[in-house]
């Protein structure tokens, strides 16, 4: 994540005892040389070890004292500490929110996505659950339900104080109680993959003293058995095409996502005249988002995605994306990217000074309607931000 690209922030939610500071001191003890910025309620949870591995401790984290986040009615307490851990200096690559207890997620989804600060841009929301405690949080707190049915990726924790018919049983009612398709992690101890959440950083090479990071590597790799590991539940399929896709067939399959594939990343090549960026794809569970980007000086026009999930079928996914592939690109009309842009952000117009009240009072020129060949209605709804523009300087270099 490079410093001009919006730091994606993760919403870290679910009941007291469902072990969300758990799943968060594993994401900070595992993850490798990214920096990662916490945003908490109470630090006495959070292990300092852990945060001083991954050299976060000081201005890169920040505290809510005992308050709790969805409090701040409009917003601006939130947007100042996200304003602060996302200053340059920090270099920060993914914060993420553990939010209080009580939050009401649904809030806080809200002021992320309303933030006018375009260092940020909201990465999605995990609901943590206890497996051991799942009917009797139910009982005592009813907007559980609520909560699921906003989640982007639900962690089922604890599952080793479960049987396995008790976990069927728990993982069919979350199937009815979250939106279609929304994919259930099984974990214990907190212990998930943060690839399924953000991207890692390699370690840091270091000369002379071993650092943190070193040391905490080198400990990791004594560990041979790869099978206790939290990655060793997941599957990894890489798919790779020098041939444009088909934003409408792409955008399907995205809709269509099995349950089990967890998180989607990389770089799509669309090819539509007007659209010759490369689009970034990040999906969490259900979240997704488009970032446009210019292509390198020299990078192939290629497309590049790595899915990661489970009990998927890797061949089948891969055929999927391979009828995505078009070969005209350059014929398709600007109406087959609408269901893409649905998906990118609308960035903050400029300020305008006073003298130039005259253009900024114009009337706005409205959008046109989908014609009758916009098939589909993509099923995520967190971002209300659908509108975008091309930047009209931007030029594609020409094909070798």
């Amino acid at each position: 994540m490079n410093s001009r690209q919006p730091i994606p922030v993760v919403v870290l939610a679910g009941f007291l005892g469902s072990g969300k500071t758990t799943v968060l001191n594993h994401l900070l003890a595992h993850r490798a040389g990214t920096r990662i910025g916490v945003v908490v309620n109470d630090f006495g949870s959070i292990e300092i070890d852990a945060m001083s591995v991954a050299g976060q401790v000081g201005d890169s984290m920040v505290s809510l004292g005992g308050g709790c986040l969805c409090c701040a009615v409009d917003g601006s307490e939130l947007d100042a500490y996200l304003e602060k851990l996302a200053a340059p200096e920090h270099r920060i690559d993914v914060i993420v929110i553990e939010a209080s207890g009580l939050a009401e997620p649904q809030e806080m989804i809200r002021m992320l996505v309303a933030s006018e600060n375009p260092a940020i841009r909201y990465g999605g929301m995990v609901e943590v659950v206890d497996a051991a405690e799942f009917d009797a949080t139910r009982s005592r707190h009813p907007e559980t339900d609520r909560h699921l049915a906003v989640a982007d990726l639900v962690v089922l924790n604890k599952t080793d104080r479960v049987d396995a018919g008790e976990r069927a049983r728990i993982e069919g009612l979350l199937a009815t109680l979250c939106a279609p398709g929304i994919p259930v992690v099984g974990a214990d101890h907190g212990r998930i993959d943060p690839e399924l959440l953000f991207d890692r950083r390699p370690w840091t090479e270091t000369r002379g003293q071993l650092s943190f990071e070193d040391l905490l590597a080198e400990a990791q790799g004594h560990d041979d058995d790869h099978s206790a590991h939290a990655h060793a539940a997941y599957e990894s399929v890489e798919f790779v095409s020098e041939q444009a896709l088909s934003p409408r067939r792409f955008i399907d399959f995205l809709d269509r996502r099995p349950a089990g594939l967890y998180r989607i990343k990389g770089f799509v090549h669309f090819g539509v005249p007007g659209h010759g960026e490369k689009y970034e794809v990040h999906a969490v569970g259900r979240f997704l988002r488009f970032a446009p980007q210019p292509w390198g000086r020299g990078e192939p026009r290629i497309s590049q995605l790595v899915l990661i999930g489970s009990g998927t079928d890797g061949p089948g996914l891969l055929r999927e994306l391979g009828a995505c592939r078009e070969e005209a690109p350059h014929e398709l009309g600007p109406e087959s990217m609408w269901g893409v842009l649905r998906y990118v952000a609308q960035p903050a117009p400029p300020a305008q000074p006073e003298e130039e009240t005259a253009e900024a009072d114009a009337p706005a020129q409205a959008e046109p309607e989908p014609g009758p060949d916009a098939e589909y209605e993509p099923e995520c709804e967190h971002d209300p931000e659908y509108a975008y523009e091309p930047d009209p300087e931007y030029e594609p270099e020409p094909e070798a």
